[in-house]
C-alpha cells in the first residue's frame, strides 16, 4: 500500500492507497482487487477488503465504500451499512472512530482528506465528472460541517491516470473551456487530430487550491503506465479485457 506523508504524519490517523499487489484475486483481477462491483468471484473480494481494513486496524465490517455514480454527492458516515446497502455517491466524511472509509477507483483520482485538530476525514472519487461538477469543493464543505476548518484540512491524491495517457475528444474540450476559459490549460494536443490530451490531475489541484487548501499532496503516480502496480479501466478497454481490478483508497480515526 502507497501513503502520503503529509497524512502519516497525522496522530490518530491510518489510511491507504492500496496497489493492485497482496491480494487472492486471479486473471485480469490480480490480485488485490476490492471491487464489490466487478465481476470478480465475491469471496475473493471479500478475502482483499478484510486484508485492508486489517491493515488500517479495523473490523471488515466497518471498511465502508460506496456504490459511484460519478457524482458530486457525499455521505456522511455515523455508523456501517451492508455492503448490498452502499449509500448512491461519491465521497464520505465521518468523526467516528475505527471506521475506515474508502473509494475504488481504476483510474479516476482518489482523494484522503484529512483534519486531526478537529478529528474529521474524508475520501472521494474524483473522475473528471466528479471533479468538474464540484464533488471536492462539496466534501469539504461537509467536512466543515463536522467541525474542520479548510486551514488545517490536510488533501492527498493518490495514483490517477495522467496526461500521457489521457486522450479526450473535442467535445469533451469544449465543455471545459466553455465553464472557463482558463481550463485551456489542462490540455495540450493529442496525436489524433483534433483530439487532446486531458491533465486530470492538474485540473484536480486547481480545484483542492481554489477550494483553499493549502496542505495538498499529490503522489504523482499513473495507473495506466504501470501495470504491474495498478489497475486501469482505460488500459482494460485498449487491452480488450472483459473487466478490471479496483483499488481502494481508504483513511480511518483511531482513539
Amino acid at each position: 500500500m502507497l501513503q502520503a506523508a503529509s497524512i502519516a504524519a497525522l496522530p490518530g490517523i491510518r489510511h491507504a492507497f492500496f496497489t493492485r499487489n497482496g491480494g487472492v484475486s486471479q486473471g485480469v483481477y490480480d490480485s488485490l482487487n476490492g471491487g464489490v462491483g466487478s465481476s470478480d468471484a465475491p469471496e475473493h473480494v471479500a478475502e482483499n477488503r478484510a486484508r485492508m481494513a486489517l491493515a488500517l486496524g479495523v473490523a471488515p465490517e466497518r471498511f465502508l465504500t460506496l456504490y459511484q455514480i460519478h457524482s458530486p454527492d457525499v455521505v456522511v458516515v455515523n455508523e456501517p451499512w451492508a455492503a448490498d446497502s452502499r449509500p448512491r455517491a461519491d465521497a464520505l466524511v465521518t468523526r467516528v472512530p475505527e471506521l475506515a472509509i474508502g473509494v475504488s477507483t481504476a483510474d479516476c483520482g482518489p482523494l484522503l482528506f484529512a483534519d486531526s485538530e478537529a478529528r474529521v476525514i474524508g475520501a472521494a472519487h474524483a473522475g473528471w465528472r466528479g471533479a468538474f461538477t464540484g464533488i471536492i469543493e462539496a466534501t469539504i464543505a461537509a467536512m466543515e460541517k463536522l467541525g474542520a476548518s479548510r486551514d488545517t484540512i490536510a488533501v492527498a491524491l493518490g495514483p490517477t491516470i495522467r496526461q500521457p495517457n489521457y486522450e479526450v475528444g473535442p467535445e469533451f474540450v469544449a465543455r471545459f473551456v466553455a465553464a472557463d476559459i482558463d481550463n485551456t490549460r489542462f490540455f495540450t494536443d493529442a496525436e489524433r487530430e483534433g483530439h487532446a490530451m486531458f491533465d486530470l490531475t492538474g485540473y484536480i489541484a486547481s480545484r483542492v487550491e481554489q477550494a483553499g487548501i493549502v496542505n495538498f499532496e499529490d503522489l504523482g503516480l499513473c495507473t495506466y503506465a504501470e501495470p504491474e502496480r495498478f489497475f486501469s479501466f482505460r488500459r482494460a478497454t485498449h487491452q480488450s479485457e472483459p473487466d478490471y481490478g479496483r483499488h481502494i483508497n481508504a483513511i480511518a480515526l483511531h482513539e
